[in-house]
């Protein structure tokens, strides 16, 4: 095989923020369509419940669509149907044309269910979907019926029937028709998206993650694709050999690192931005910096998610934002909402890697601003 190409780590960069939209403020407009034009770029956007700042879902969407309101997902969700939630890696939004690649999975966890709903009994499923079916989407506070027991972990419910709830939504019997925070509404699939598609086949589901991948990252690599897991499916790996060989992907490398990538000779030609470098507050849960090994590639930045850490031993803070400013992490910032003072909190402000007041305080605290604004908005 050709020796593989080797990028510069300034250009890897901006191969994988161009493919991630961060390298223009405006990129998929404003409004609902833009929440959809952004899921589809991205392929899922995480949900997540910690809300010291907004939630992820809503902070990741607003970082790529200046003008974002939340109401624009609820529209894109419930009312569009042009996004629909499940399970990536984590449970995210993803486009609803990319429920084909879905179905099979959906199929699976009929006959083999995950530990969170396993004890779930099939007839009280059974149940709840004709109640469903009679008299309409529900929530689980409109489930008055249920023994409360104690909760098993910190995110659990005291209601059984939630384990019912997540049977029917991992299963494919149910969906969520709407979210306001984090209560959901659950309805069928059949009658919130009609007539359902074929499920696609093993094939075809590896061609989409490949076709995703390159998508939104724009240089891929094992990890980067299986993400959590970190080789290619062997399935995947031939049809990574089949484009090579065609000269549709390359592989390069990036810096010193050996690690294998692949990129298509489009991606490679990617321009460098226009203008002054744009400043973006991230979410720790933003694809750019969820795969913590891709960021220290990439950036040269090691994100420590410190939510979970004891507070004496945390380095940065319980919930610690990334700041991107042009190609480069220059601040890890722990910031806090504070909706009834109506202010955003910083709780602490680290400079990392190029990072420093001289050069990039100003246009910081000009970001700052913007997302402070953000934050309060209706």
């Amino acid at each position: 095989m050709k020796k593989p190409l080797n990028l510069t780590l300034p250009h890897a960069r901006r191969i994988w923020l161009h493919a991630q939209r961060l390298d223009e403020r405006e990129p998929f407009g404003a409004g609902p369509e833009a929440t959809r034009k952004a899921v589809e770029q991205l392929g899922y956007v995480q949900i997540d419940t910690i809300n010291v700042i907004e939630r992820a879902h809503h902070h990741i969407l607003f970082t790529r669509i200046p003008n974002y309101r939340r109401s624009d997902l609820t529209q894109a969700q419930s009312v569009d149907k042009s996004v629909f939630e499940y399970w990536t890696h984590a449970l995210a939004y993803v486009p609803v044309r990319d429920l084909p690649f879905y179905l099979d999975e959906m199929k699976q966890h009929r006959s083999e269910p995950m530990r969170w709903y396993a004890d779930a009994d099939p007839n009280d499923l059974k149940k709840l979907l004709r109640q469903i079916r009679k008299d309409g989407a529900i929530s689980i506070r409109d489930i008055d019926t249920d023994e409360l027991v104690e909760k098993d972990h910190p995110w659990g419910s005291r209601k059984p029937s939630k384990r019912v709830l997540q049977y029917g939504f991992f299963s494919g019997e149910l969906t969520i028709s709407e979210r306001i925070g984090m209560v959901k509404t659950y309805e069928l699939m059949a009658r919130h998206f009609g007539k359902l598609p074929k499920a696609s086949t093993e094939r075809q589901i590896d061609t989409y993650l490949l076709d995703r991948a390159l998508t939104s990252q724009g240089l891929i690599s094992g990890p980067s694709v299986m993400h959590p897991k970190l080789r290619f499916s062997s399935e995947l790996a031939r049809q990574i050999e089949t484009r090579r060989r065609k000269k549709a992907l390359l592989p390069v490398t990036i810096g010193d690192d050996p690690t294998l990538h692949y990129a298509t000779p489009e991606a490679l030609e990617t321009p460098e931005p226009e203008g002054p470098p744009l400043v973006h507050i991230l979410s720790p849960f933003d694809p750019l910096a969820i795969q913590r090994r891709r960021t220290s590639l990439f950036f040269g930045y090691d994100h420590v998610f410190e939510a979970y850490v004891p507070k004496a031993k945390r380095k940065f803070g319980y919930f610690t934002l990334p700041v991107l400013a042009g190609d480069e992490i220059v601040a890890a910032l722990d910031l806090k909402t504070d909706r009834a003072a109506g202010k955003v909190l910083i709780q602490a402000w680290h400079w990392v890697g190029k990072g420093n007041a001289a050069e990039h305080k100003t246009m910081l605290e000009e970001e700052l601003g913007r997302f402070e604004r953000f934050q309060l908005r209706d």
